[in-house]
């Protein structure tokens, strides 16, 4: 297959399941509810070494509060890991951040009778900071506690709803040059980042040192993708560039559903291929060993919603 003459990879991404969970920040203005969101979805690119992957969807519709958000997403490993790591963070970058509070941001993209959805606790945890002079409040059939801070009061739900979502989709440009690869996947991200429901959570939505399982390090679970190495090309058995491959990119894709990954990589590699110097699409996998969720890449492009299998 061949899109704008650039050659698409009879492949599959390998992608695997995580919990996924949504946050919405309110604060005072605009400027402290992005402050608020960036700090919360800091460091947060890789599960292999941060535990949990995160990125900032946009600006909320309608908040809680009525107050200027921004919505928020994070994948983890597990449903355990997920609840450790939003306590911590929304205590440490989400309460400490001027004016704030914070919501469970829902779910709309999953029936809300999916048994794939949970709940979890966060206000109910993060009240005792309060130190005994905590509040709670019932809107509707909703619960918030409210916490005594120096600026007045950080309002947080009580419980935050989980599900089981999809990490690690994924597709790789290859090109003649750096130059031309970044420009690509700049273009991708750009289209991507049009929908909701998935994350890109690498720097920019791009990340240059992809990784493979395992490592001649025995310490060691990941290490670096050598078979889309240029520099090393002519050292490495089997690898995947010839002499004019010059750069390789890769855009990582989380999502709350499978439908939502295969849109996204669709509609940025159909971006991506619009830059000259572009030689090649293909994706990371493990020969399917691995991860439960595989995106074909003719599949996806060739629509019908079937590109995907689990």
């Amino acid at each position: 297959m061949r899109l704008n003459g650039v050659e698409i990879e009879n492949t599959f991404a390998e992608a695997f399941g995580m919990r996924g969970t949504r946050l919405t920040v309110t604060a005072i203005n605009e400027t402290w509810a992005e402050q608020a969101a960036l700090a919360v979805t800091g460091f947060a690119t890789s599960v292999i070494g941060c535990g949990v992957e995160a990125g900032i969807e946009g600006p909320s519709g309608k908040t809680p509060d009525g107050r200027a958000g921004m919505d928020c997403l994070f994948f983890a490993a597990s449903r355990e890991g997920l609840e450790s790591t939003m306590l911590n963070r929304i205590g440490q970058a989400v309460m400490t951040a001027p004016t704030s509070a914070c919501f469970d941001g829902g779910l709309p993209e999953i029936p809300a009778d999916s048994d794939k959805i949970s709940k979890y606790p966060i206000g109910s945890k993060m009240r005792f900071f309060g130190d005994g002079y905590q509040a709670s409040k019932i809107i509707g059939t909703k619960r918030y506690w409210r916490i005594p801070v120096m600026d007045g009061e950080f309002m947080v739900q009580e419980e935050f709803t989980m599900v089981k979502a999809i990490g690690g989709g994924n597709f790789l440009i290859v090109a003649d040059g750096v130059e031309a690869a970044l420009k690509s996947a700049e273009a991708a991200v750009r289209k991507m980042k049009e929908l909701r429901g998935v994350i890109l959570p690498f720097p920019g939505g791009v990340v240059r040192s992809g990784s493979k399982v395992g490592s001649q390090y025995k310490f060691l679970t990941a290490s670096t993708n050598v078979f889309y190495c240029p520099t090393i090309r002519g050292r490495v058995e089997n690898s995947a560039l010839n002499a004019a491959n010059n750069a390789v990119m890769e855009i990582v894709i989380d999502g709350l559903t499978e439908e939502l990954i295969g849109k996204a990589m669709a509609a940025g590699i159909r971006a991506a291929v619009q830059v000259p110097g572009v030689q090649k699409i293909t994706a990371g996998n493990y020969g399917g060993k691995l991860g439960k969720y595989h995106f074909h890449l003719h599949k996806i492009l060739a629509g019908g919603g079937n590109g995907w299998e689990s």
